[in-house]
């Protein structure tokens, strides 16, 4: 009786060790992944000789300084920056969900010729970067007339977030048991009707796809300074630009534009992140 007490004692000794390996392992990386955010933010309201001197200290009565947000907004259009990009990232996530989730449904619930081919070929969509076509995607757009439109990094962000949404969202769809679509569809429900009944129980999974799709749009900066460089449609990490230069950079503008473009981005992440983290691991149960 001894014997099994003291094992069972050192099992659970075990089991406190390994979790609290595991609770020093996530805590020290959300310090690594939150640092430069930090000093960002921090350094952002310093004087720039107090950038260099002492970066990793927090602003006080001397070091203290708002001339990099003020320099933001007297020498860029930050207003309309803002206008941009969250204009193209709410138009690109709504139409990411709206698209993903039809042909999610449709590739889930229904069994057709090319079914397969159709799954396959939105996988390689996820693998294959879309820059590599670059070069094609912006003679399109130049025939297209669409160049220095928000139109066109919309169109973009659609065609780069669908595969992802749709294989994401194919997942939860499978996962509605089919008996509520057979009842719906017995009172003389449509298939649109079917598919509207089961969009609000792949919730998670909708979030996962917004979170998944809003984040790469608007930190990006490749497409905005190909498609879009112009003063009227320039996004806010393309704005941020205006303050790098060759030989001098305004280092205290660049920090204030960096902190006001990741301010709202963190503020809808933490929003959204609990129903991010539910669609994650639901859609990981079959």
């Amino acid at each position: 009786m001894t014997v099994q007490t003291a094992a069972t004692g050192t099992g659970r000794g075990r089991r406190r060790v390994a979790k609290s390996s595991i609770y020093v392992l996530l805590t020290l990386y959300t310090m690594l992944a939150l640092g430069p955010i930090a000093l960002i933010v921090m350094n952002s309201f310093k004087t720039r000789k107090a950038i260099f001197d002492s970066p990793f200290s927090i602003p006080n009565a001397e070091s203290f300084s708002l001339k990099g947000y003020e320099t933001v907004w007297e020498r860029a259009n930050f207003p309309r920056y803002f206008f941009n990009s969250i204009t193209v990232t709410v138009v690109t996530v709504a139409l990411v969900l709206l698209l993903g989730a039809a042909a999610a449904y449709a590739l889930a619930e229904y069994r057709f010729m090319g079914n397969t081919f159709l799954t396959l070929f939105l996988a390689v969509g996820v693998m294959i970067p879309i820059r590599l076509g670059t070069v094609s995607i912006l003679k399109l757009m130049v025939s297209l007339s669409l160049v220095n439109t928000l139109f066109a990094l919309i169109l973009v962000y659609v065609a780069m977030g669908i595969p992802l949404a749709v294989f994401i969202l194919a997942q939860f769809f499978r996962q509605v048991p089919g008996e509520l679509k057979d009842a719906a569809r017995i009172d003389g429900a449509s298939e649109y009707r079917v598919f509207s009944l089961a969009l609000p129980l792949v919730k998670p999974g909708l979030a996962a796809v917004a979170v998944f799709t809003m984040l790469p749009v608007w930190n990006d900066l490749w497409f905005p300074l190909i498609l879009a460089p112009g003063e009227s449609t320039k996004t806010v990490t393309l704005g941020v630009q205006l303050f790098l230069g060759q030989f001098v950079s305004d280092w205290q503008a660049v920090l204030a534009a960096l902190t006001l473009a990741a301010i709202p981005i963190l503020i809808l992440y933490v929003i959204f992140s609990k129903q991010m983290l539910s669609g994650i691991t639901q859609g990981g149960v079959k």
